[in-house]
C-alpha cells in the first residue's frame, strides 16, 4: 500500500459525515452531490442558493487545503487525456444510469438502509474493481 492514510481518511470520512448529516438536519435534503450539482445546473426554483452554498464549501474547502498544504494534491497522472476523457464520460454515464453516485447512494442512501443505493454501491464498487483489474493488468496500465 502506498497511500495508507488512516488519520486523514478517517478526518474525511468525519467531515463527509457531518456535512452529509447537517444537510439533512437543516434542510432535508439528501447530500447526492451529482443531484446537488445537476439542480444548480438547471436552476431549481427556490433550491438555488443551498445548493450553490453547498457546492462552493466544497470547492473552498479544497482551494483551502491546497493552500495550506499543497503536498496533499500532489499527483503524477500516468493515464493518456483520450483515458482519463473516456473515463469521465464513463462515469457520467454510470452516475446517470444508477440514478446518483456514491455520495447519495453510497454514503446517504446505506446509511437509510436503503436497498436501491445498497446495490447501487455494490454496483459501482465491483464495477471498478473490475474496470481498474482490465485497465493495469490486461491492457497493461498505459491506456
Amino acid at each position: 500500500m502506498e497511500n495508507f492514510t488512516p488519520v486523514a481518511s478517517t478526518l474525511g470520512g468525519i467531515l463527509i459525515g457531518l456535512s452529509a448529516a447537517m444537510l439533512m438536519l437543516f434542510h432535508g435534503r439528501i447530500a447526492g452531490i451529482t443531484g446537488i450539482l445537476a439542480g444548480t445546473v438547471r436552476g431549481v426554483a427556490g433550491d438555488l442558493r443551498w445548493r450553490a452554498w453547498f457546492l462552493g464549501g466544497m470547492v473552498l474547502g479544497g482551494l483551502c487545503l491546497g493552500f495550506a498544504n499543497p503536498s496533499f494534491f500532489a499527483m503524477e497522472i500516468t493515464r493518456s487525456p483520450v483515458a482519463m476523457l473516456t473515463a469521465g464520460l464513463l462515469v457520467g454515464f454510470g452516475t446517470r444510469l444508477g440514478s446518483g453516485c456514491t455520495s447519495g447512494h453510497g454514503v446517504c442512501g446505506i446509511s437509510r438502509f436503503s436497498r436501491r443505493s445498497i446495490l447501487a454501491t455494490i454496483t459501482f464498487i465491483a464495477t471498478g474493481v473490475v474496470m481498474a483489474t482490465v485497465v493495469t493488468q490486461l491492457l497493461g496500465g498505459t491506456v
